[in-house]
């Protein structure tokens, strides 16, 4: 089954975000403030906080930052409040973008978000007008090499939705947001290490740029990305 995702994509992805690594930290604290907030400090009983422990691991927060601000999250001490807001447009070409917020000002937030969109070559639009061209889902992605049929017995017995190939190889495994950590756990058993996992808003189709669109709309999405009150930013542009 051919996906949509290409490898390269993926890669290059994450590099980006490694050449942020500087503010992966306080998007993972604002996720870990707010997850605690909704759902409380029980890691059993909050999966939401559970991925964003997972994150923050990932990202070599030590284990006492982490404690130290889910406490602060549950124990009633003075902090910031965080309300989440997420904002639509069209990029270049008409690709399709969401941005997702965390912020302690929303109007100070929807004026740089507004900003970025008008200067950079592309448009903010209304609620919903992007939304349905994405879906919310669990995706578990293995690099090219990895065994495809282990990789689909081994998802689909624990309840995966679906297993897609790309032409370049990769392997992405698709799952209900309620599934994501069970499946990813039967899939960390069996012995199969993903490239990346996590809970997305994953395009439905791609667009595909010319070269020079390409350039244009990666700058618009690091104007985005770079913006403070940003947590996540997806799209559909093939770059």
């Amino acid at each position: 089954m051919a996906g949509h995702s290409k490898w390269a994509n993926i890669q290059h992805r994450k590099g980006r975000q490694d050449e942020k690594r500087g503010k992966i930290w306080t998007r993972i604290i604002r996720e870990i403030t707010v997850a605690a907030r909704a759902g409380g400090a029980d890691l059993g009983s909050n999966p939401r906080l559970r991925l964003a422990v997972e994150k923050a691991k990932a990202a070599n927060m030590p284990a006492e930052r982490v404690k130290y601000n889910i406490d602060k999250a549950t124990g009633n001490a003075e902090g910031v409040s965080y309300e989440e807001i997420r904002y639509e447009g069209y990029g270049i070409g008409g690709a399709a973008i969401m941005v997702d917020t965390m912020t302690d000002n929303r109007v100070r937030t929807v004026a740089e978000v507004r900003h970025a969109f008008s200067k950079h070559g592309g448009n903010m639009g209304t609620e919903g007008s992007v939304v349905f061209q994405f879906k919310h889902c669990g995706q578990i992605i293995y690099a090219p090499g990895t065994s495809e049929d282990k990789v689909m017995e081994v998802a689909l017995e624990s309840g995966a939705q679906d297993v897609l190939t790309d032409e370049d190889g990769a392997i992405e495994v698709l799952t209900d947001v309620a599934d994501f950590e069970s499946v990813k756990s039967a899939l960390e058993a069996a012995g199969l290490v993903a490239e990346l996992a996590g809970v997305t808003m994953r395009a439905e189709n791609t667009i595909e740029l010319s070269s020079e669109d390409v350039i244009k709309m990666q700058k618009l999405l690091d104007v985005l990305e770079d913006l403070d009150d940003v947590q996540d930013v997806y799209h559909n542009a093939a770059l």
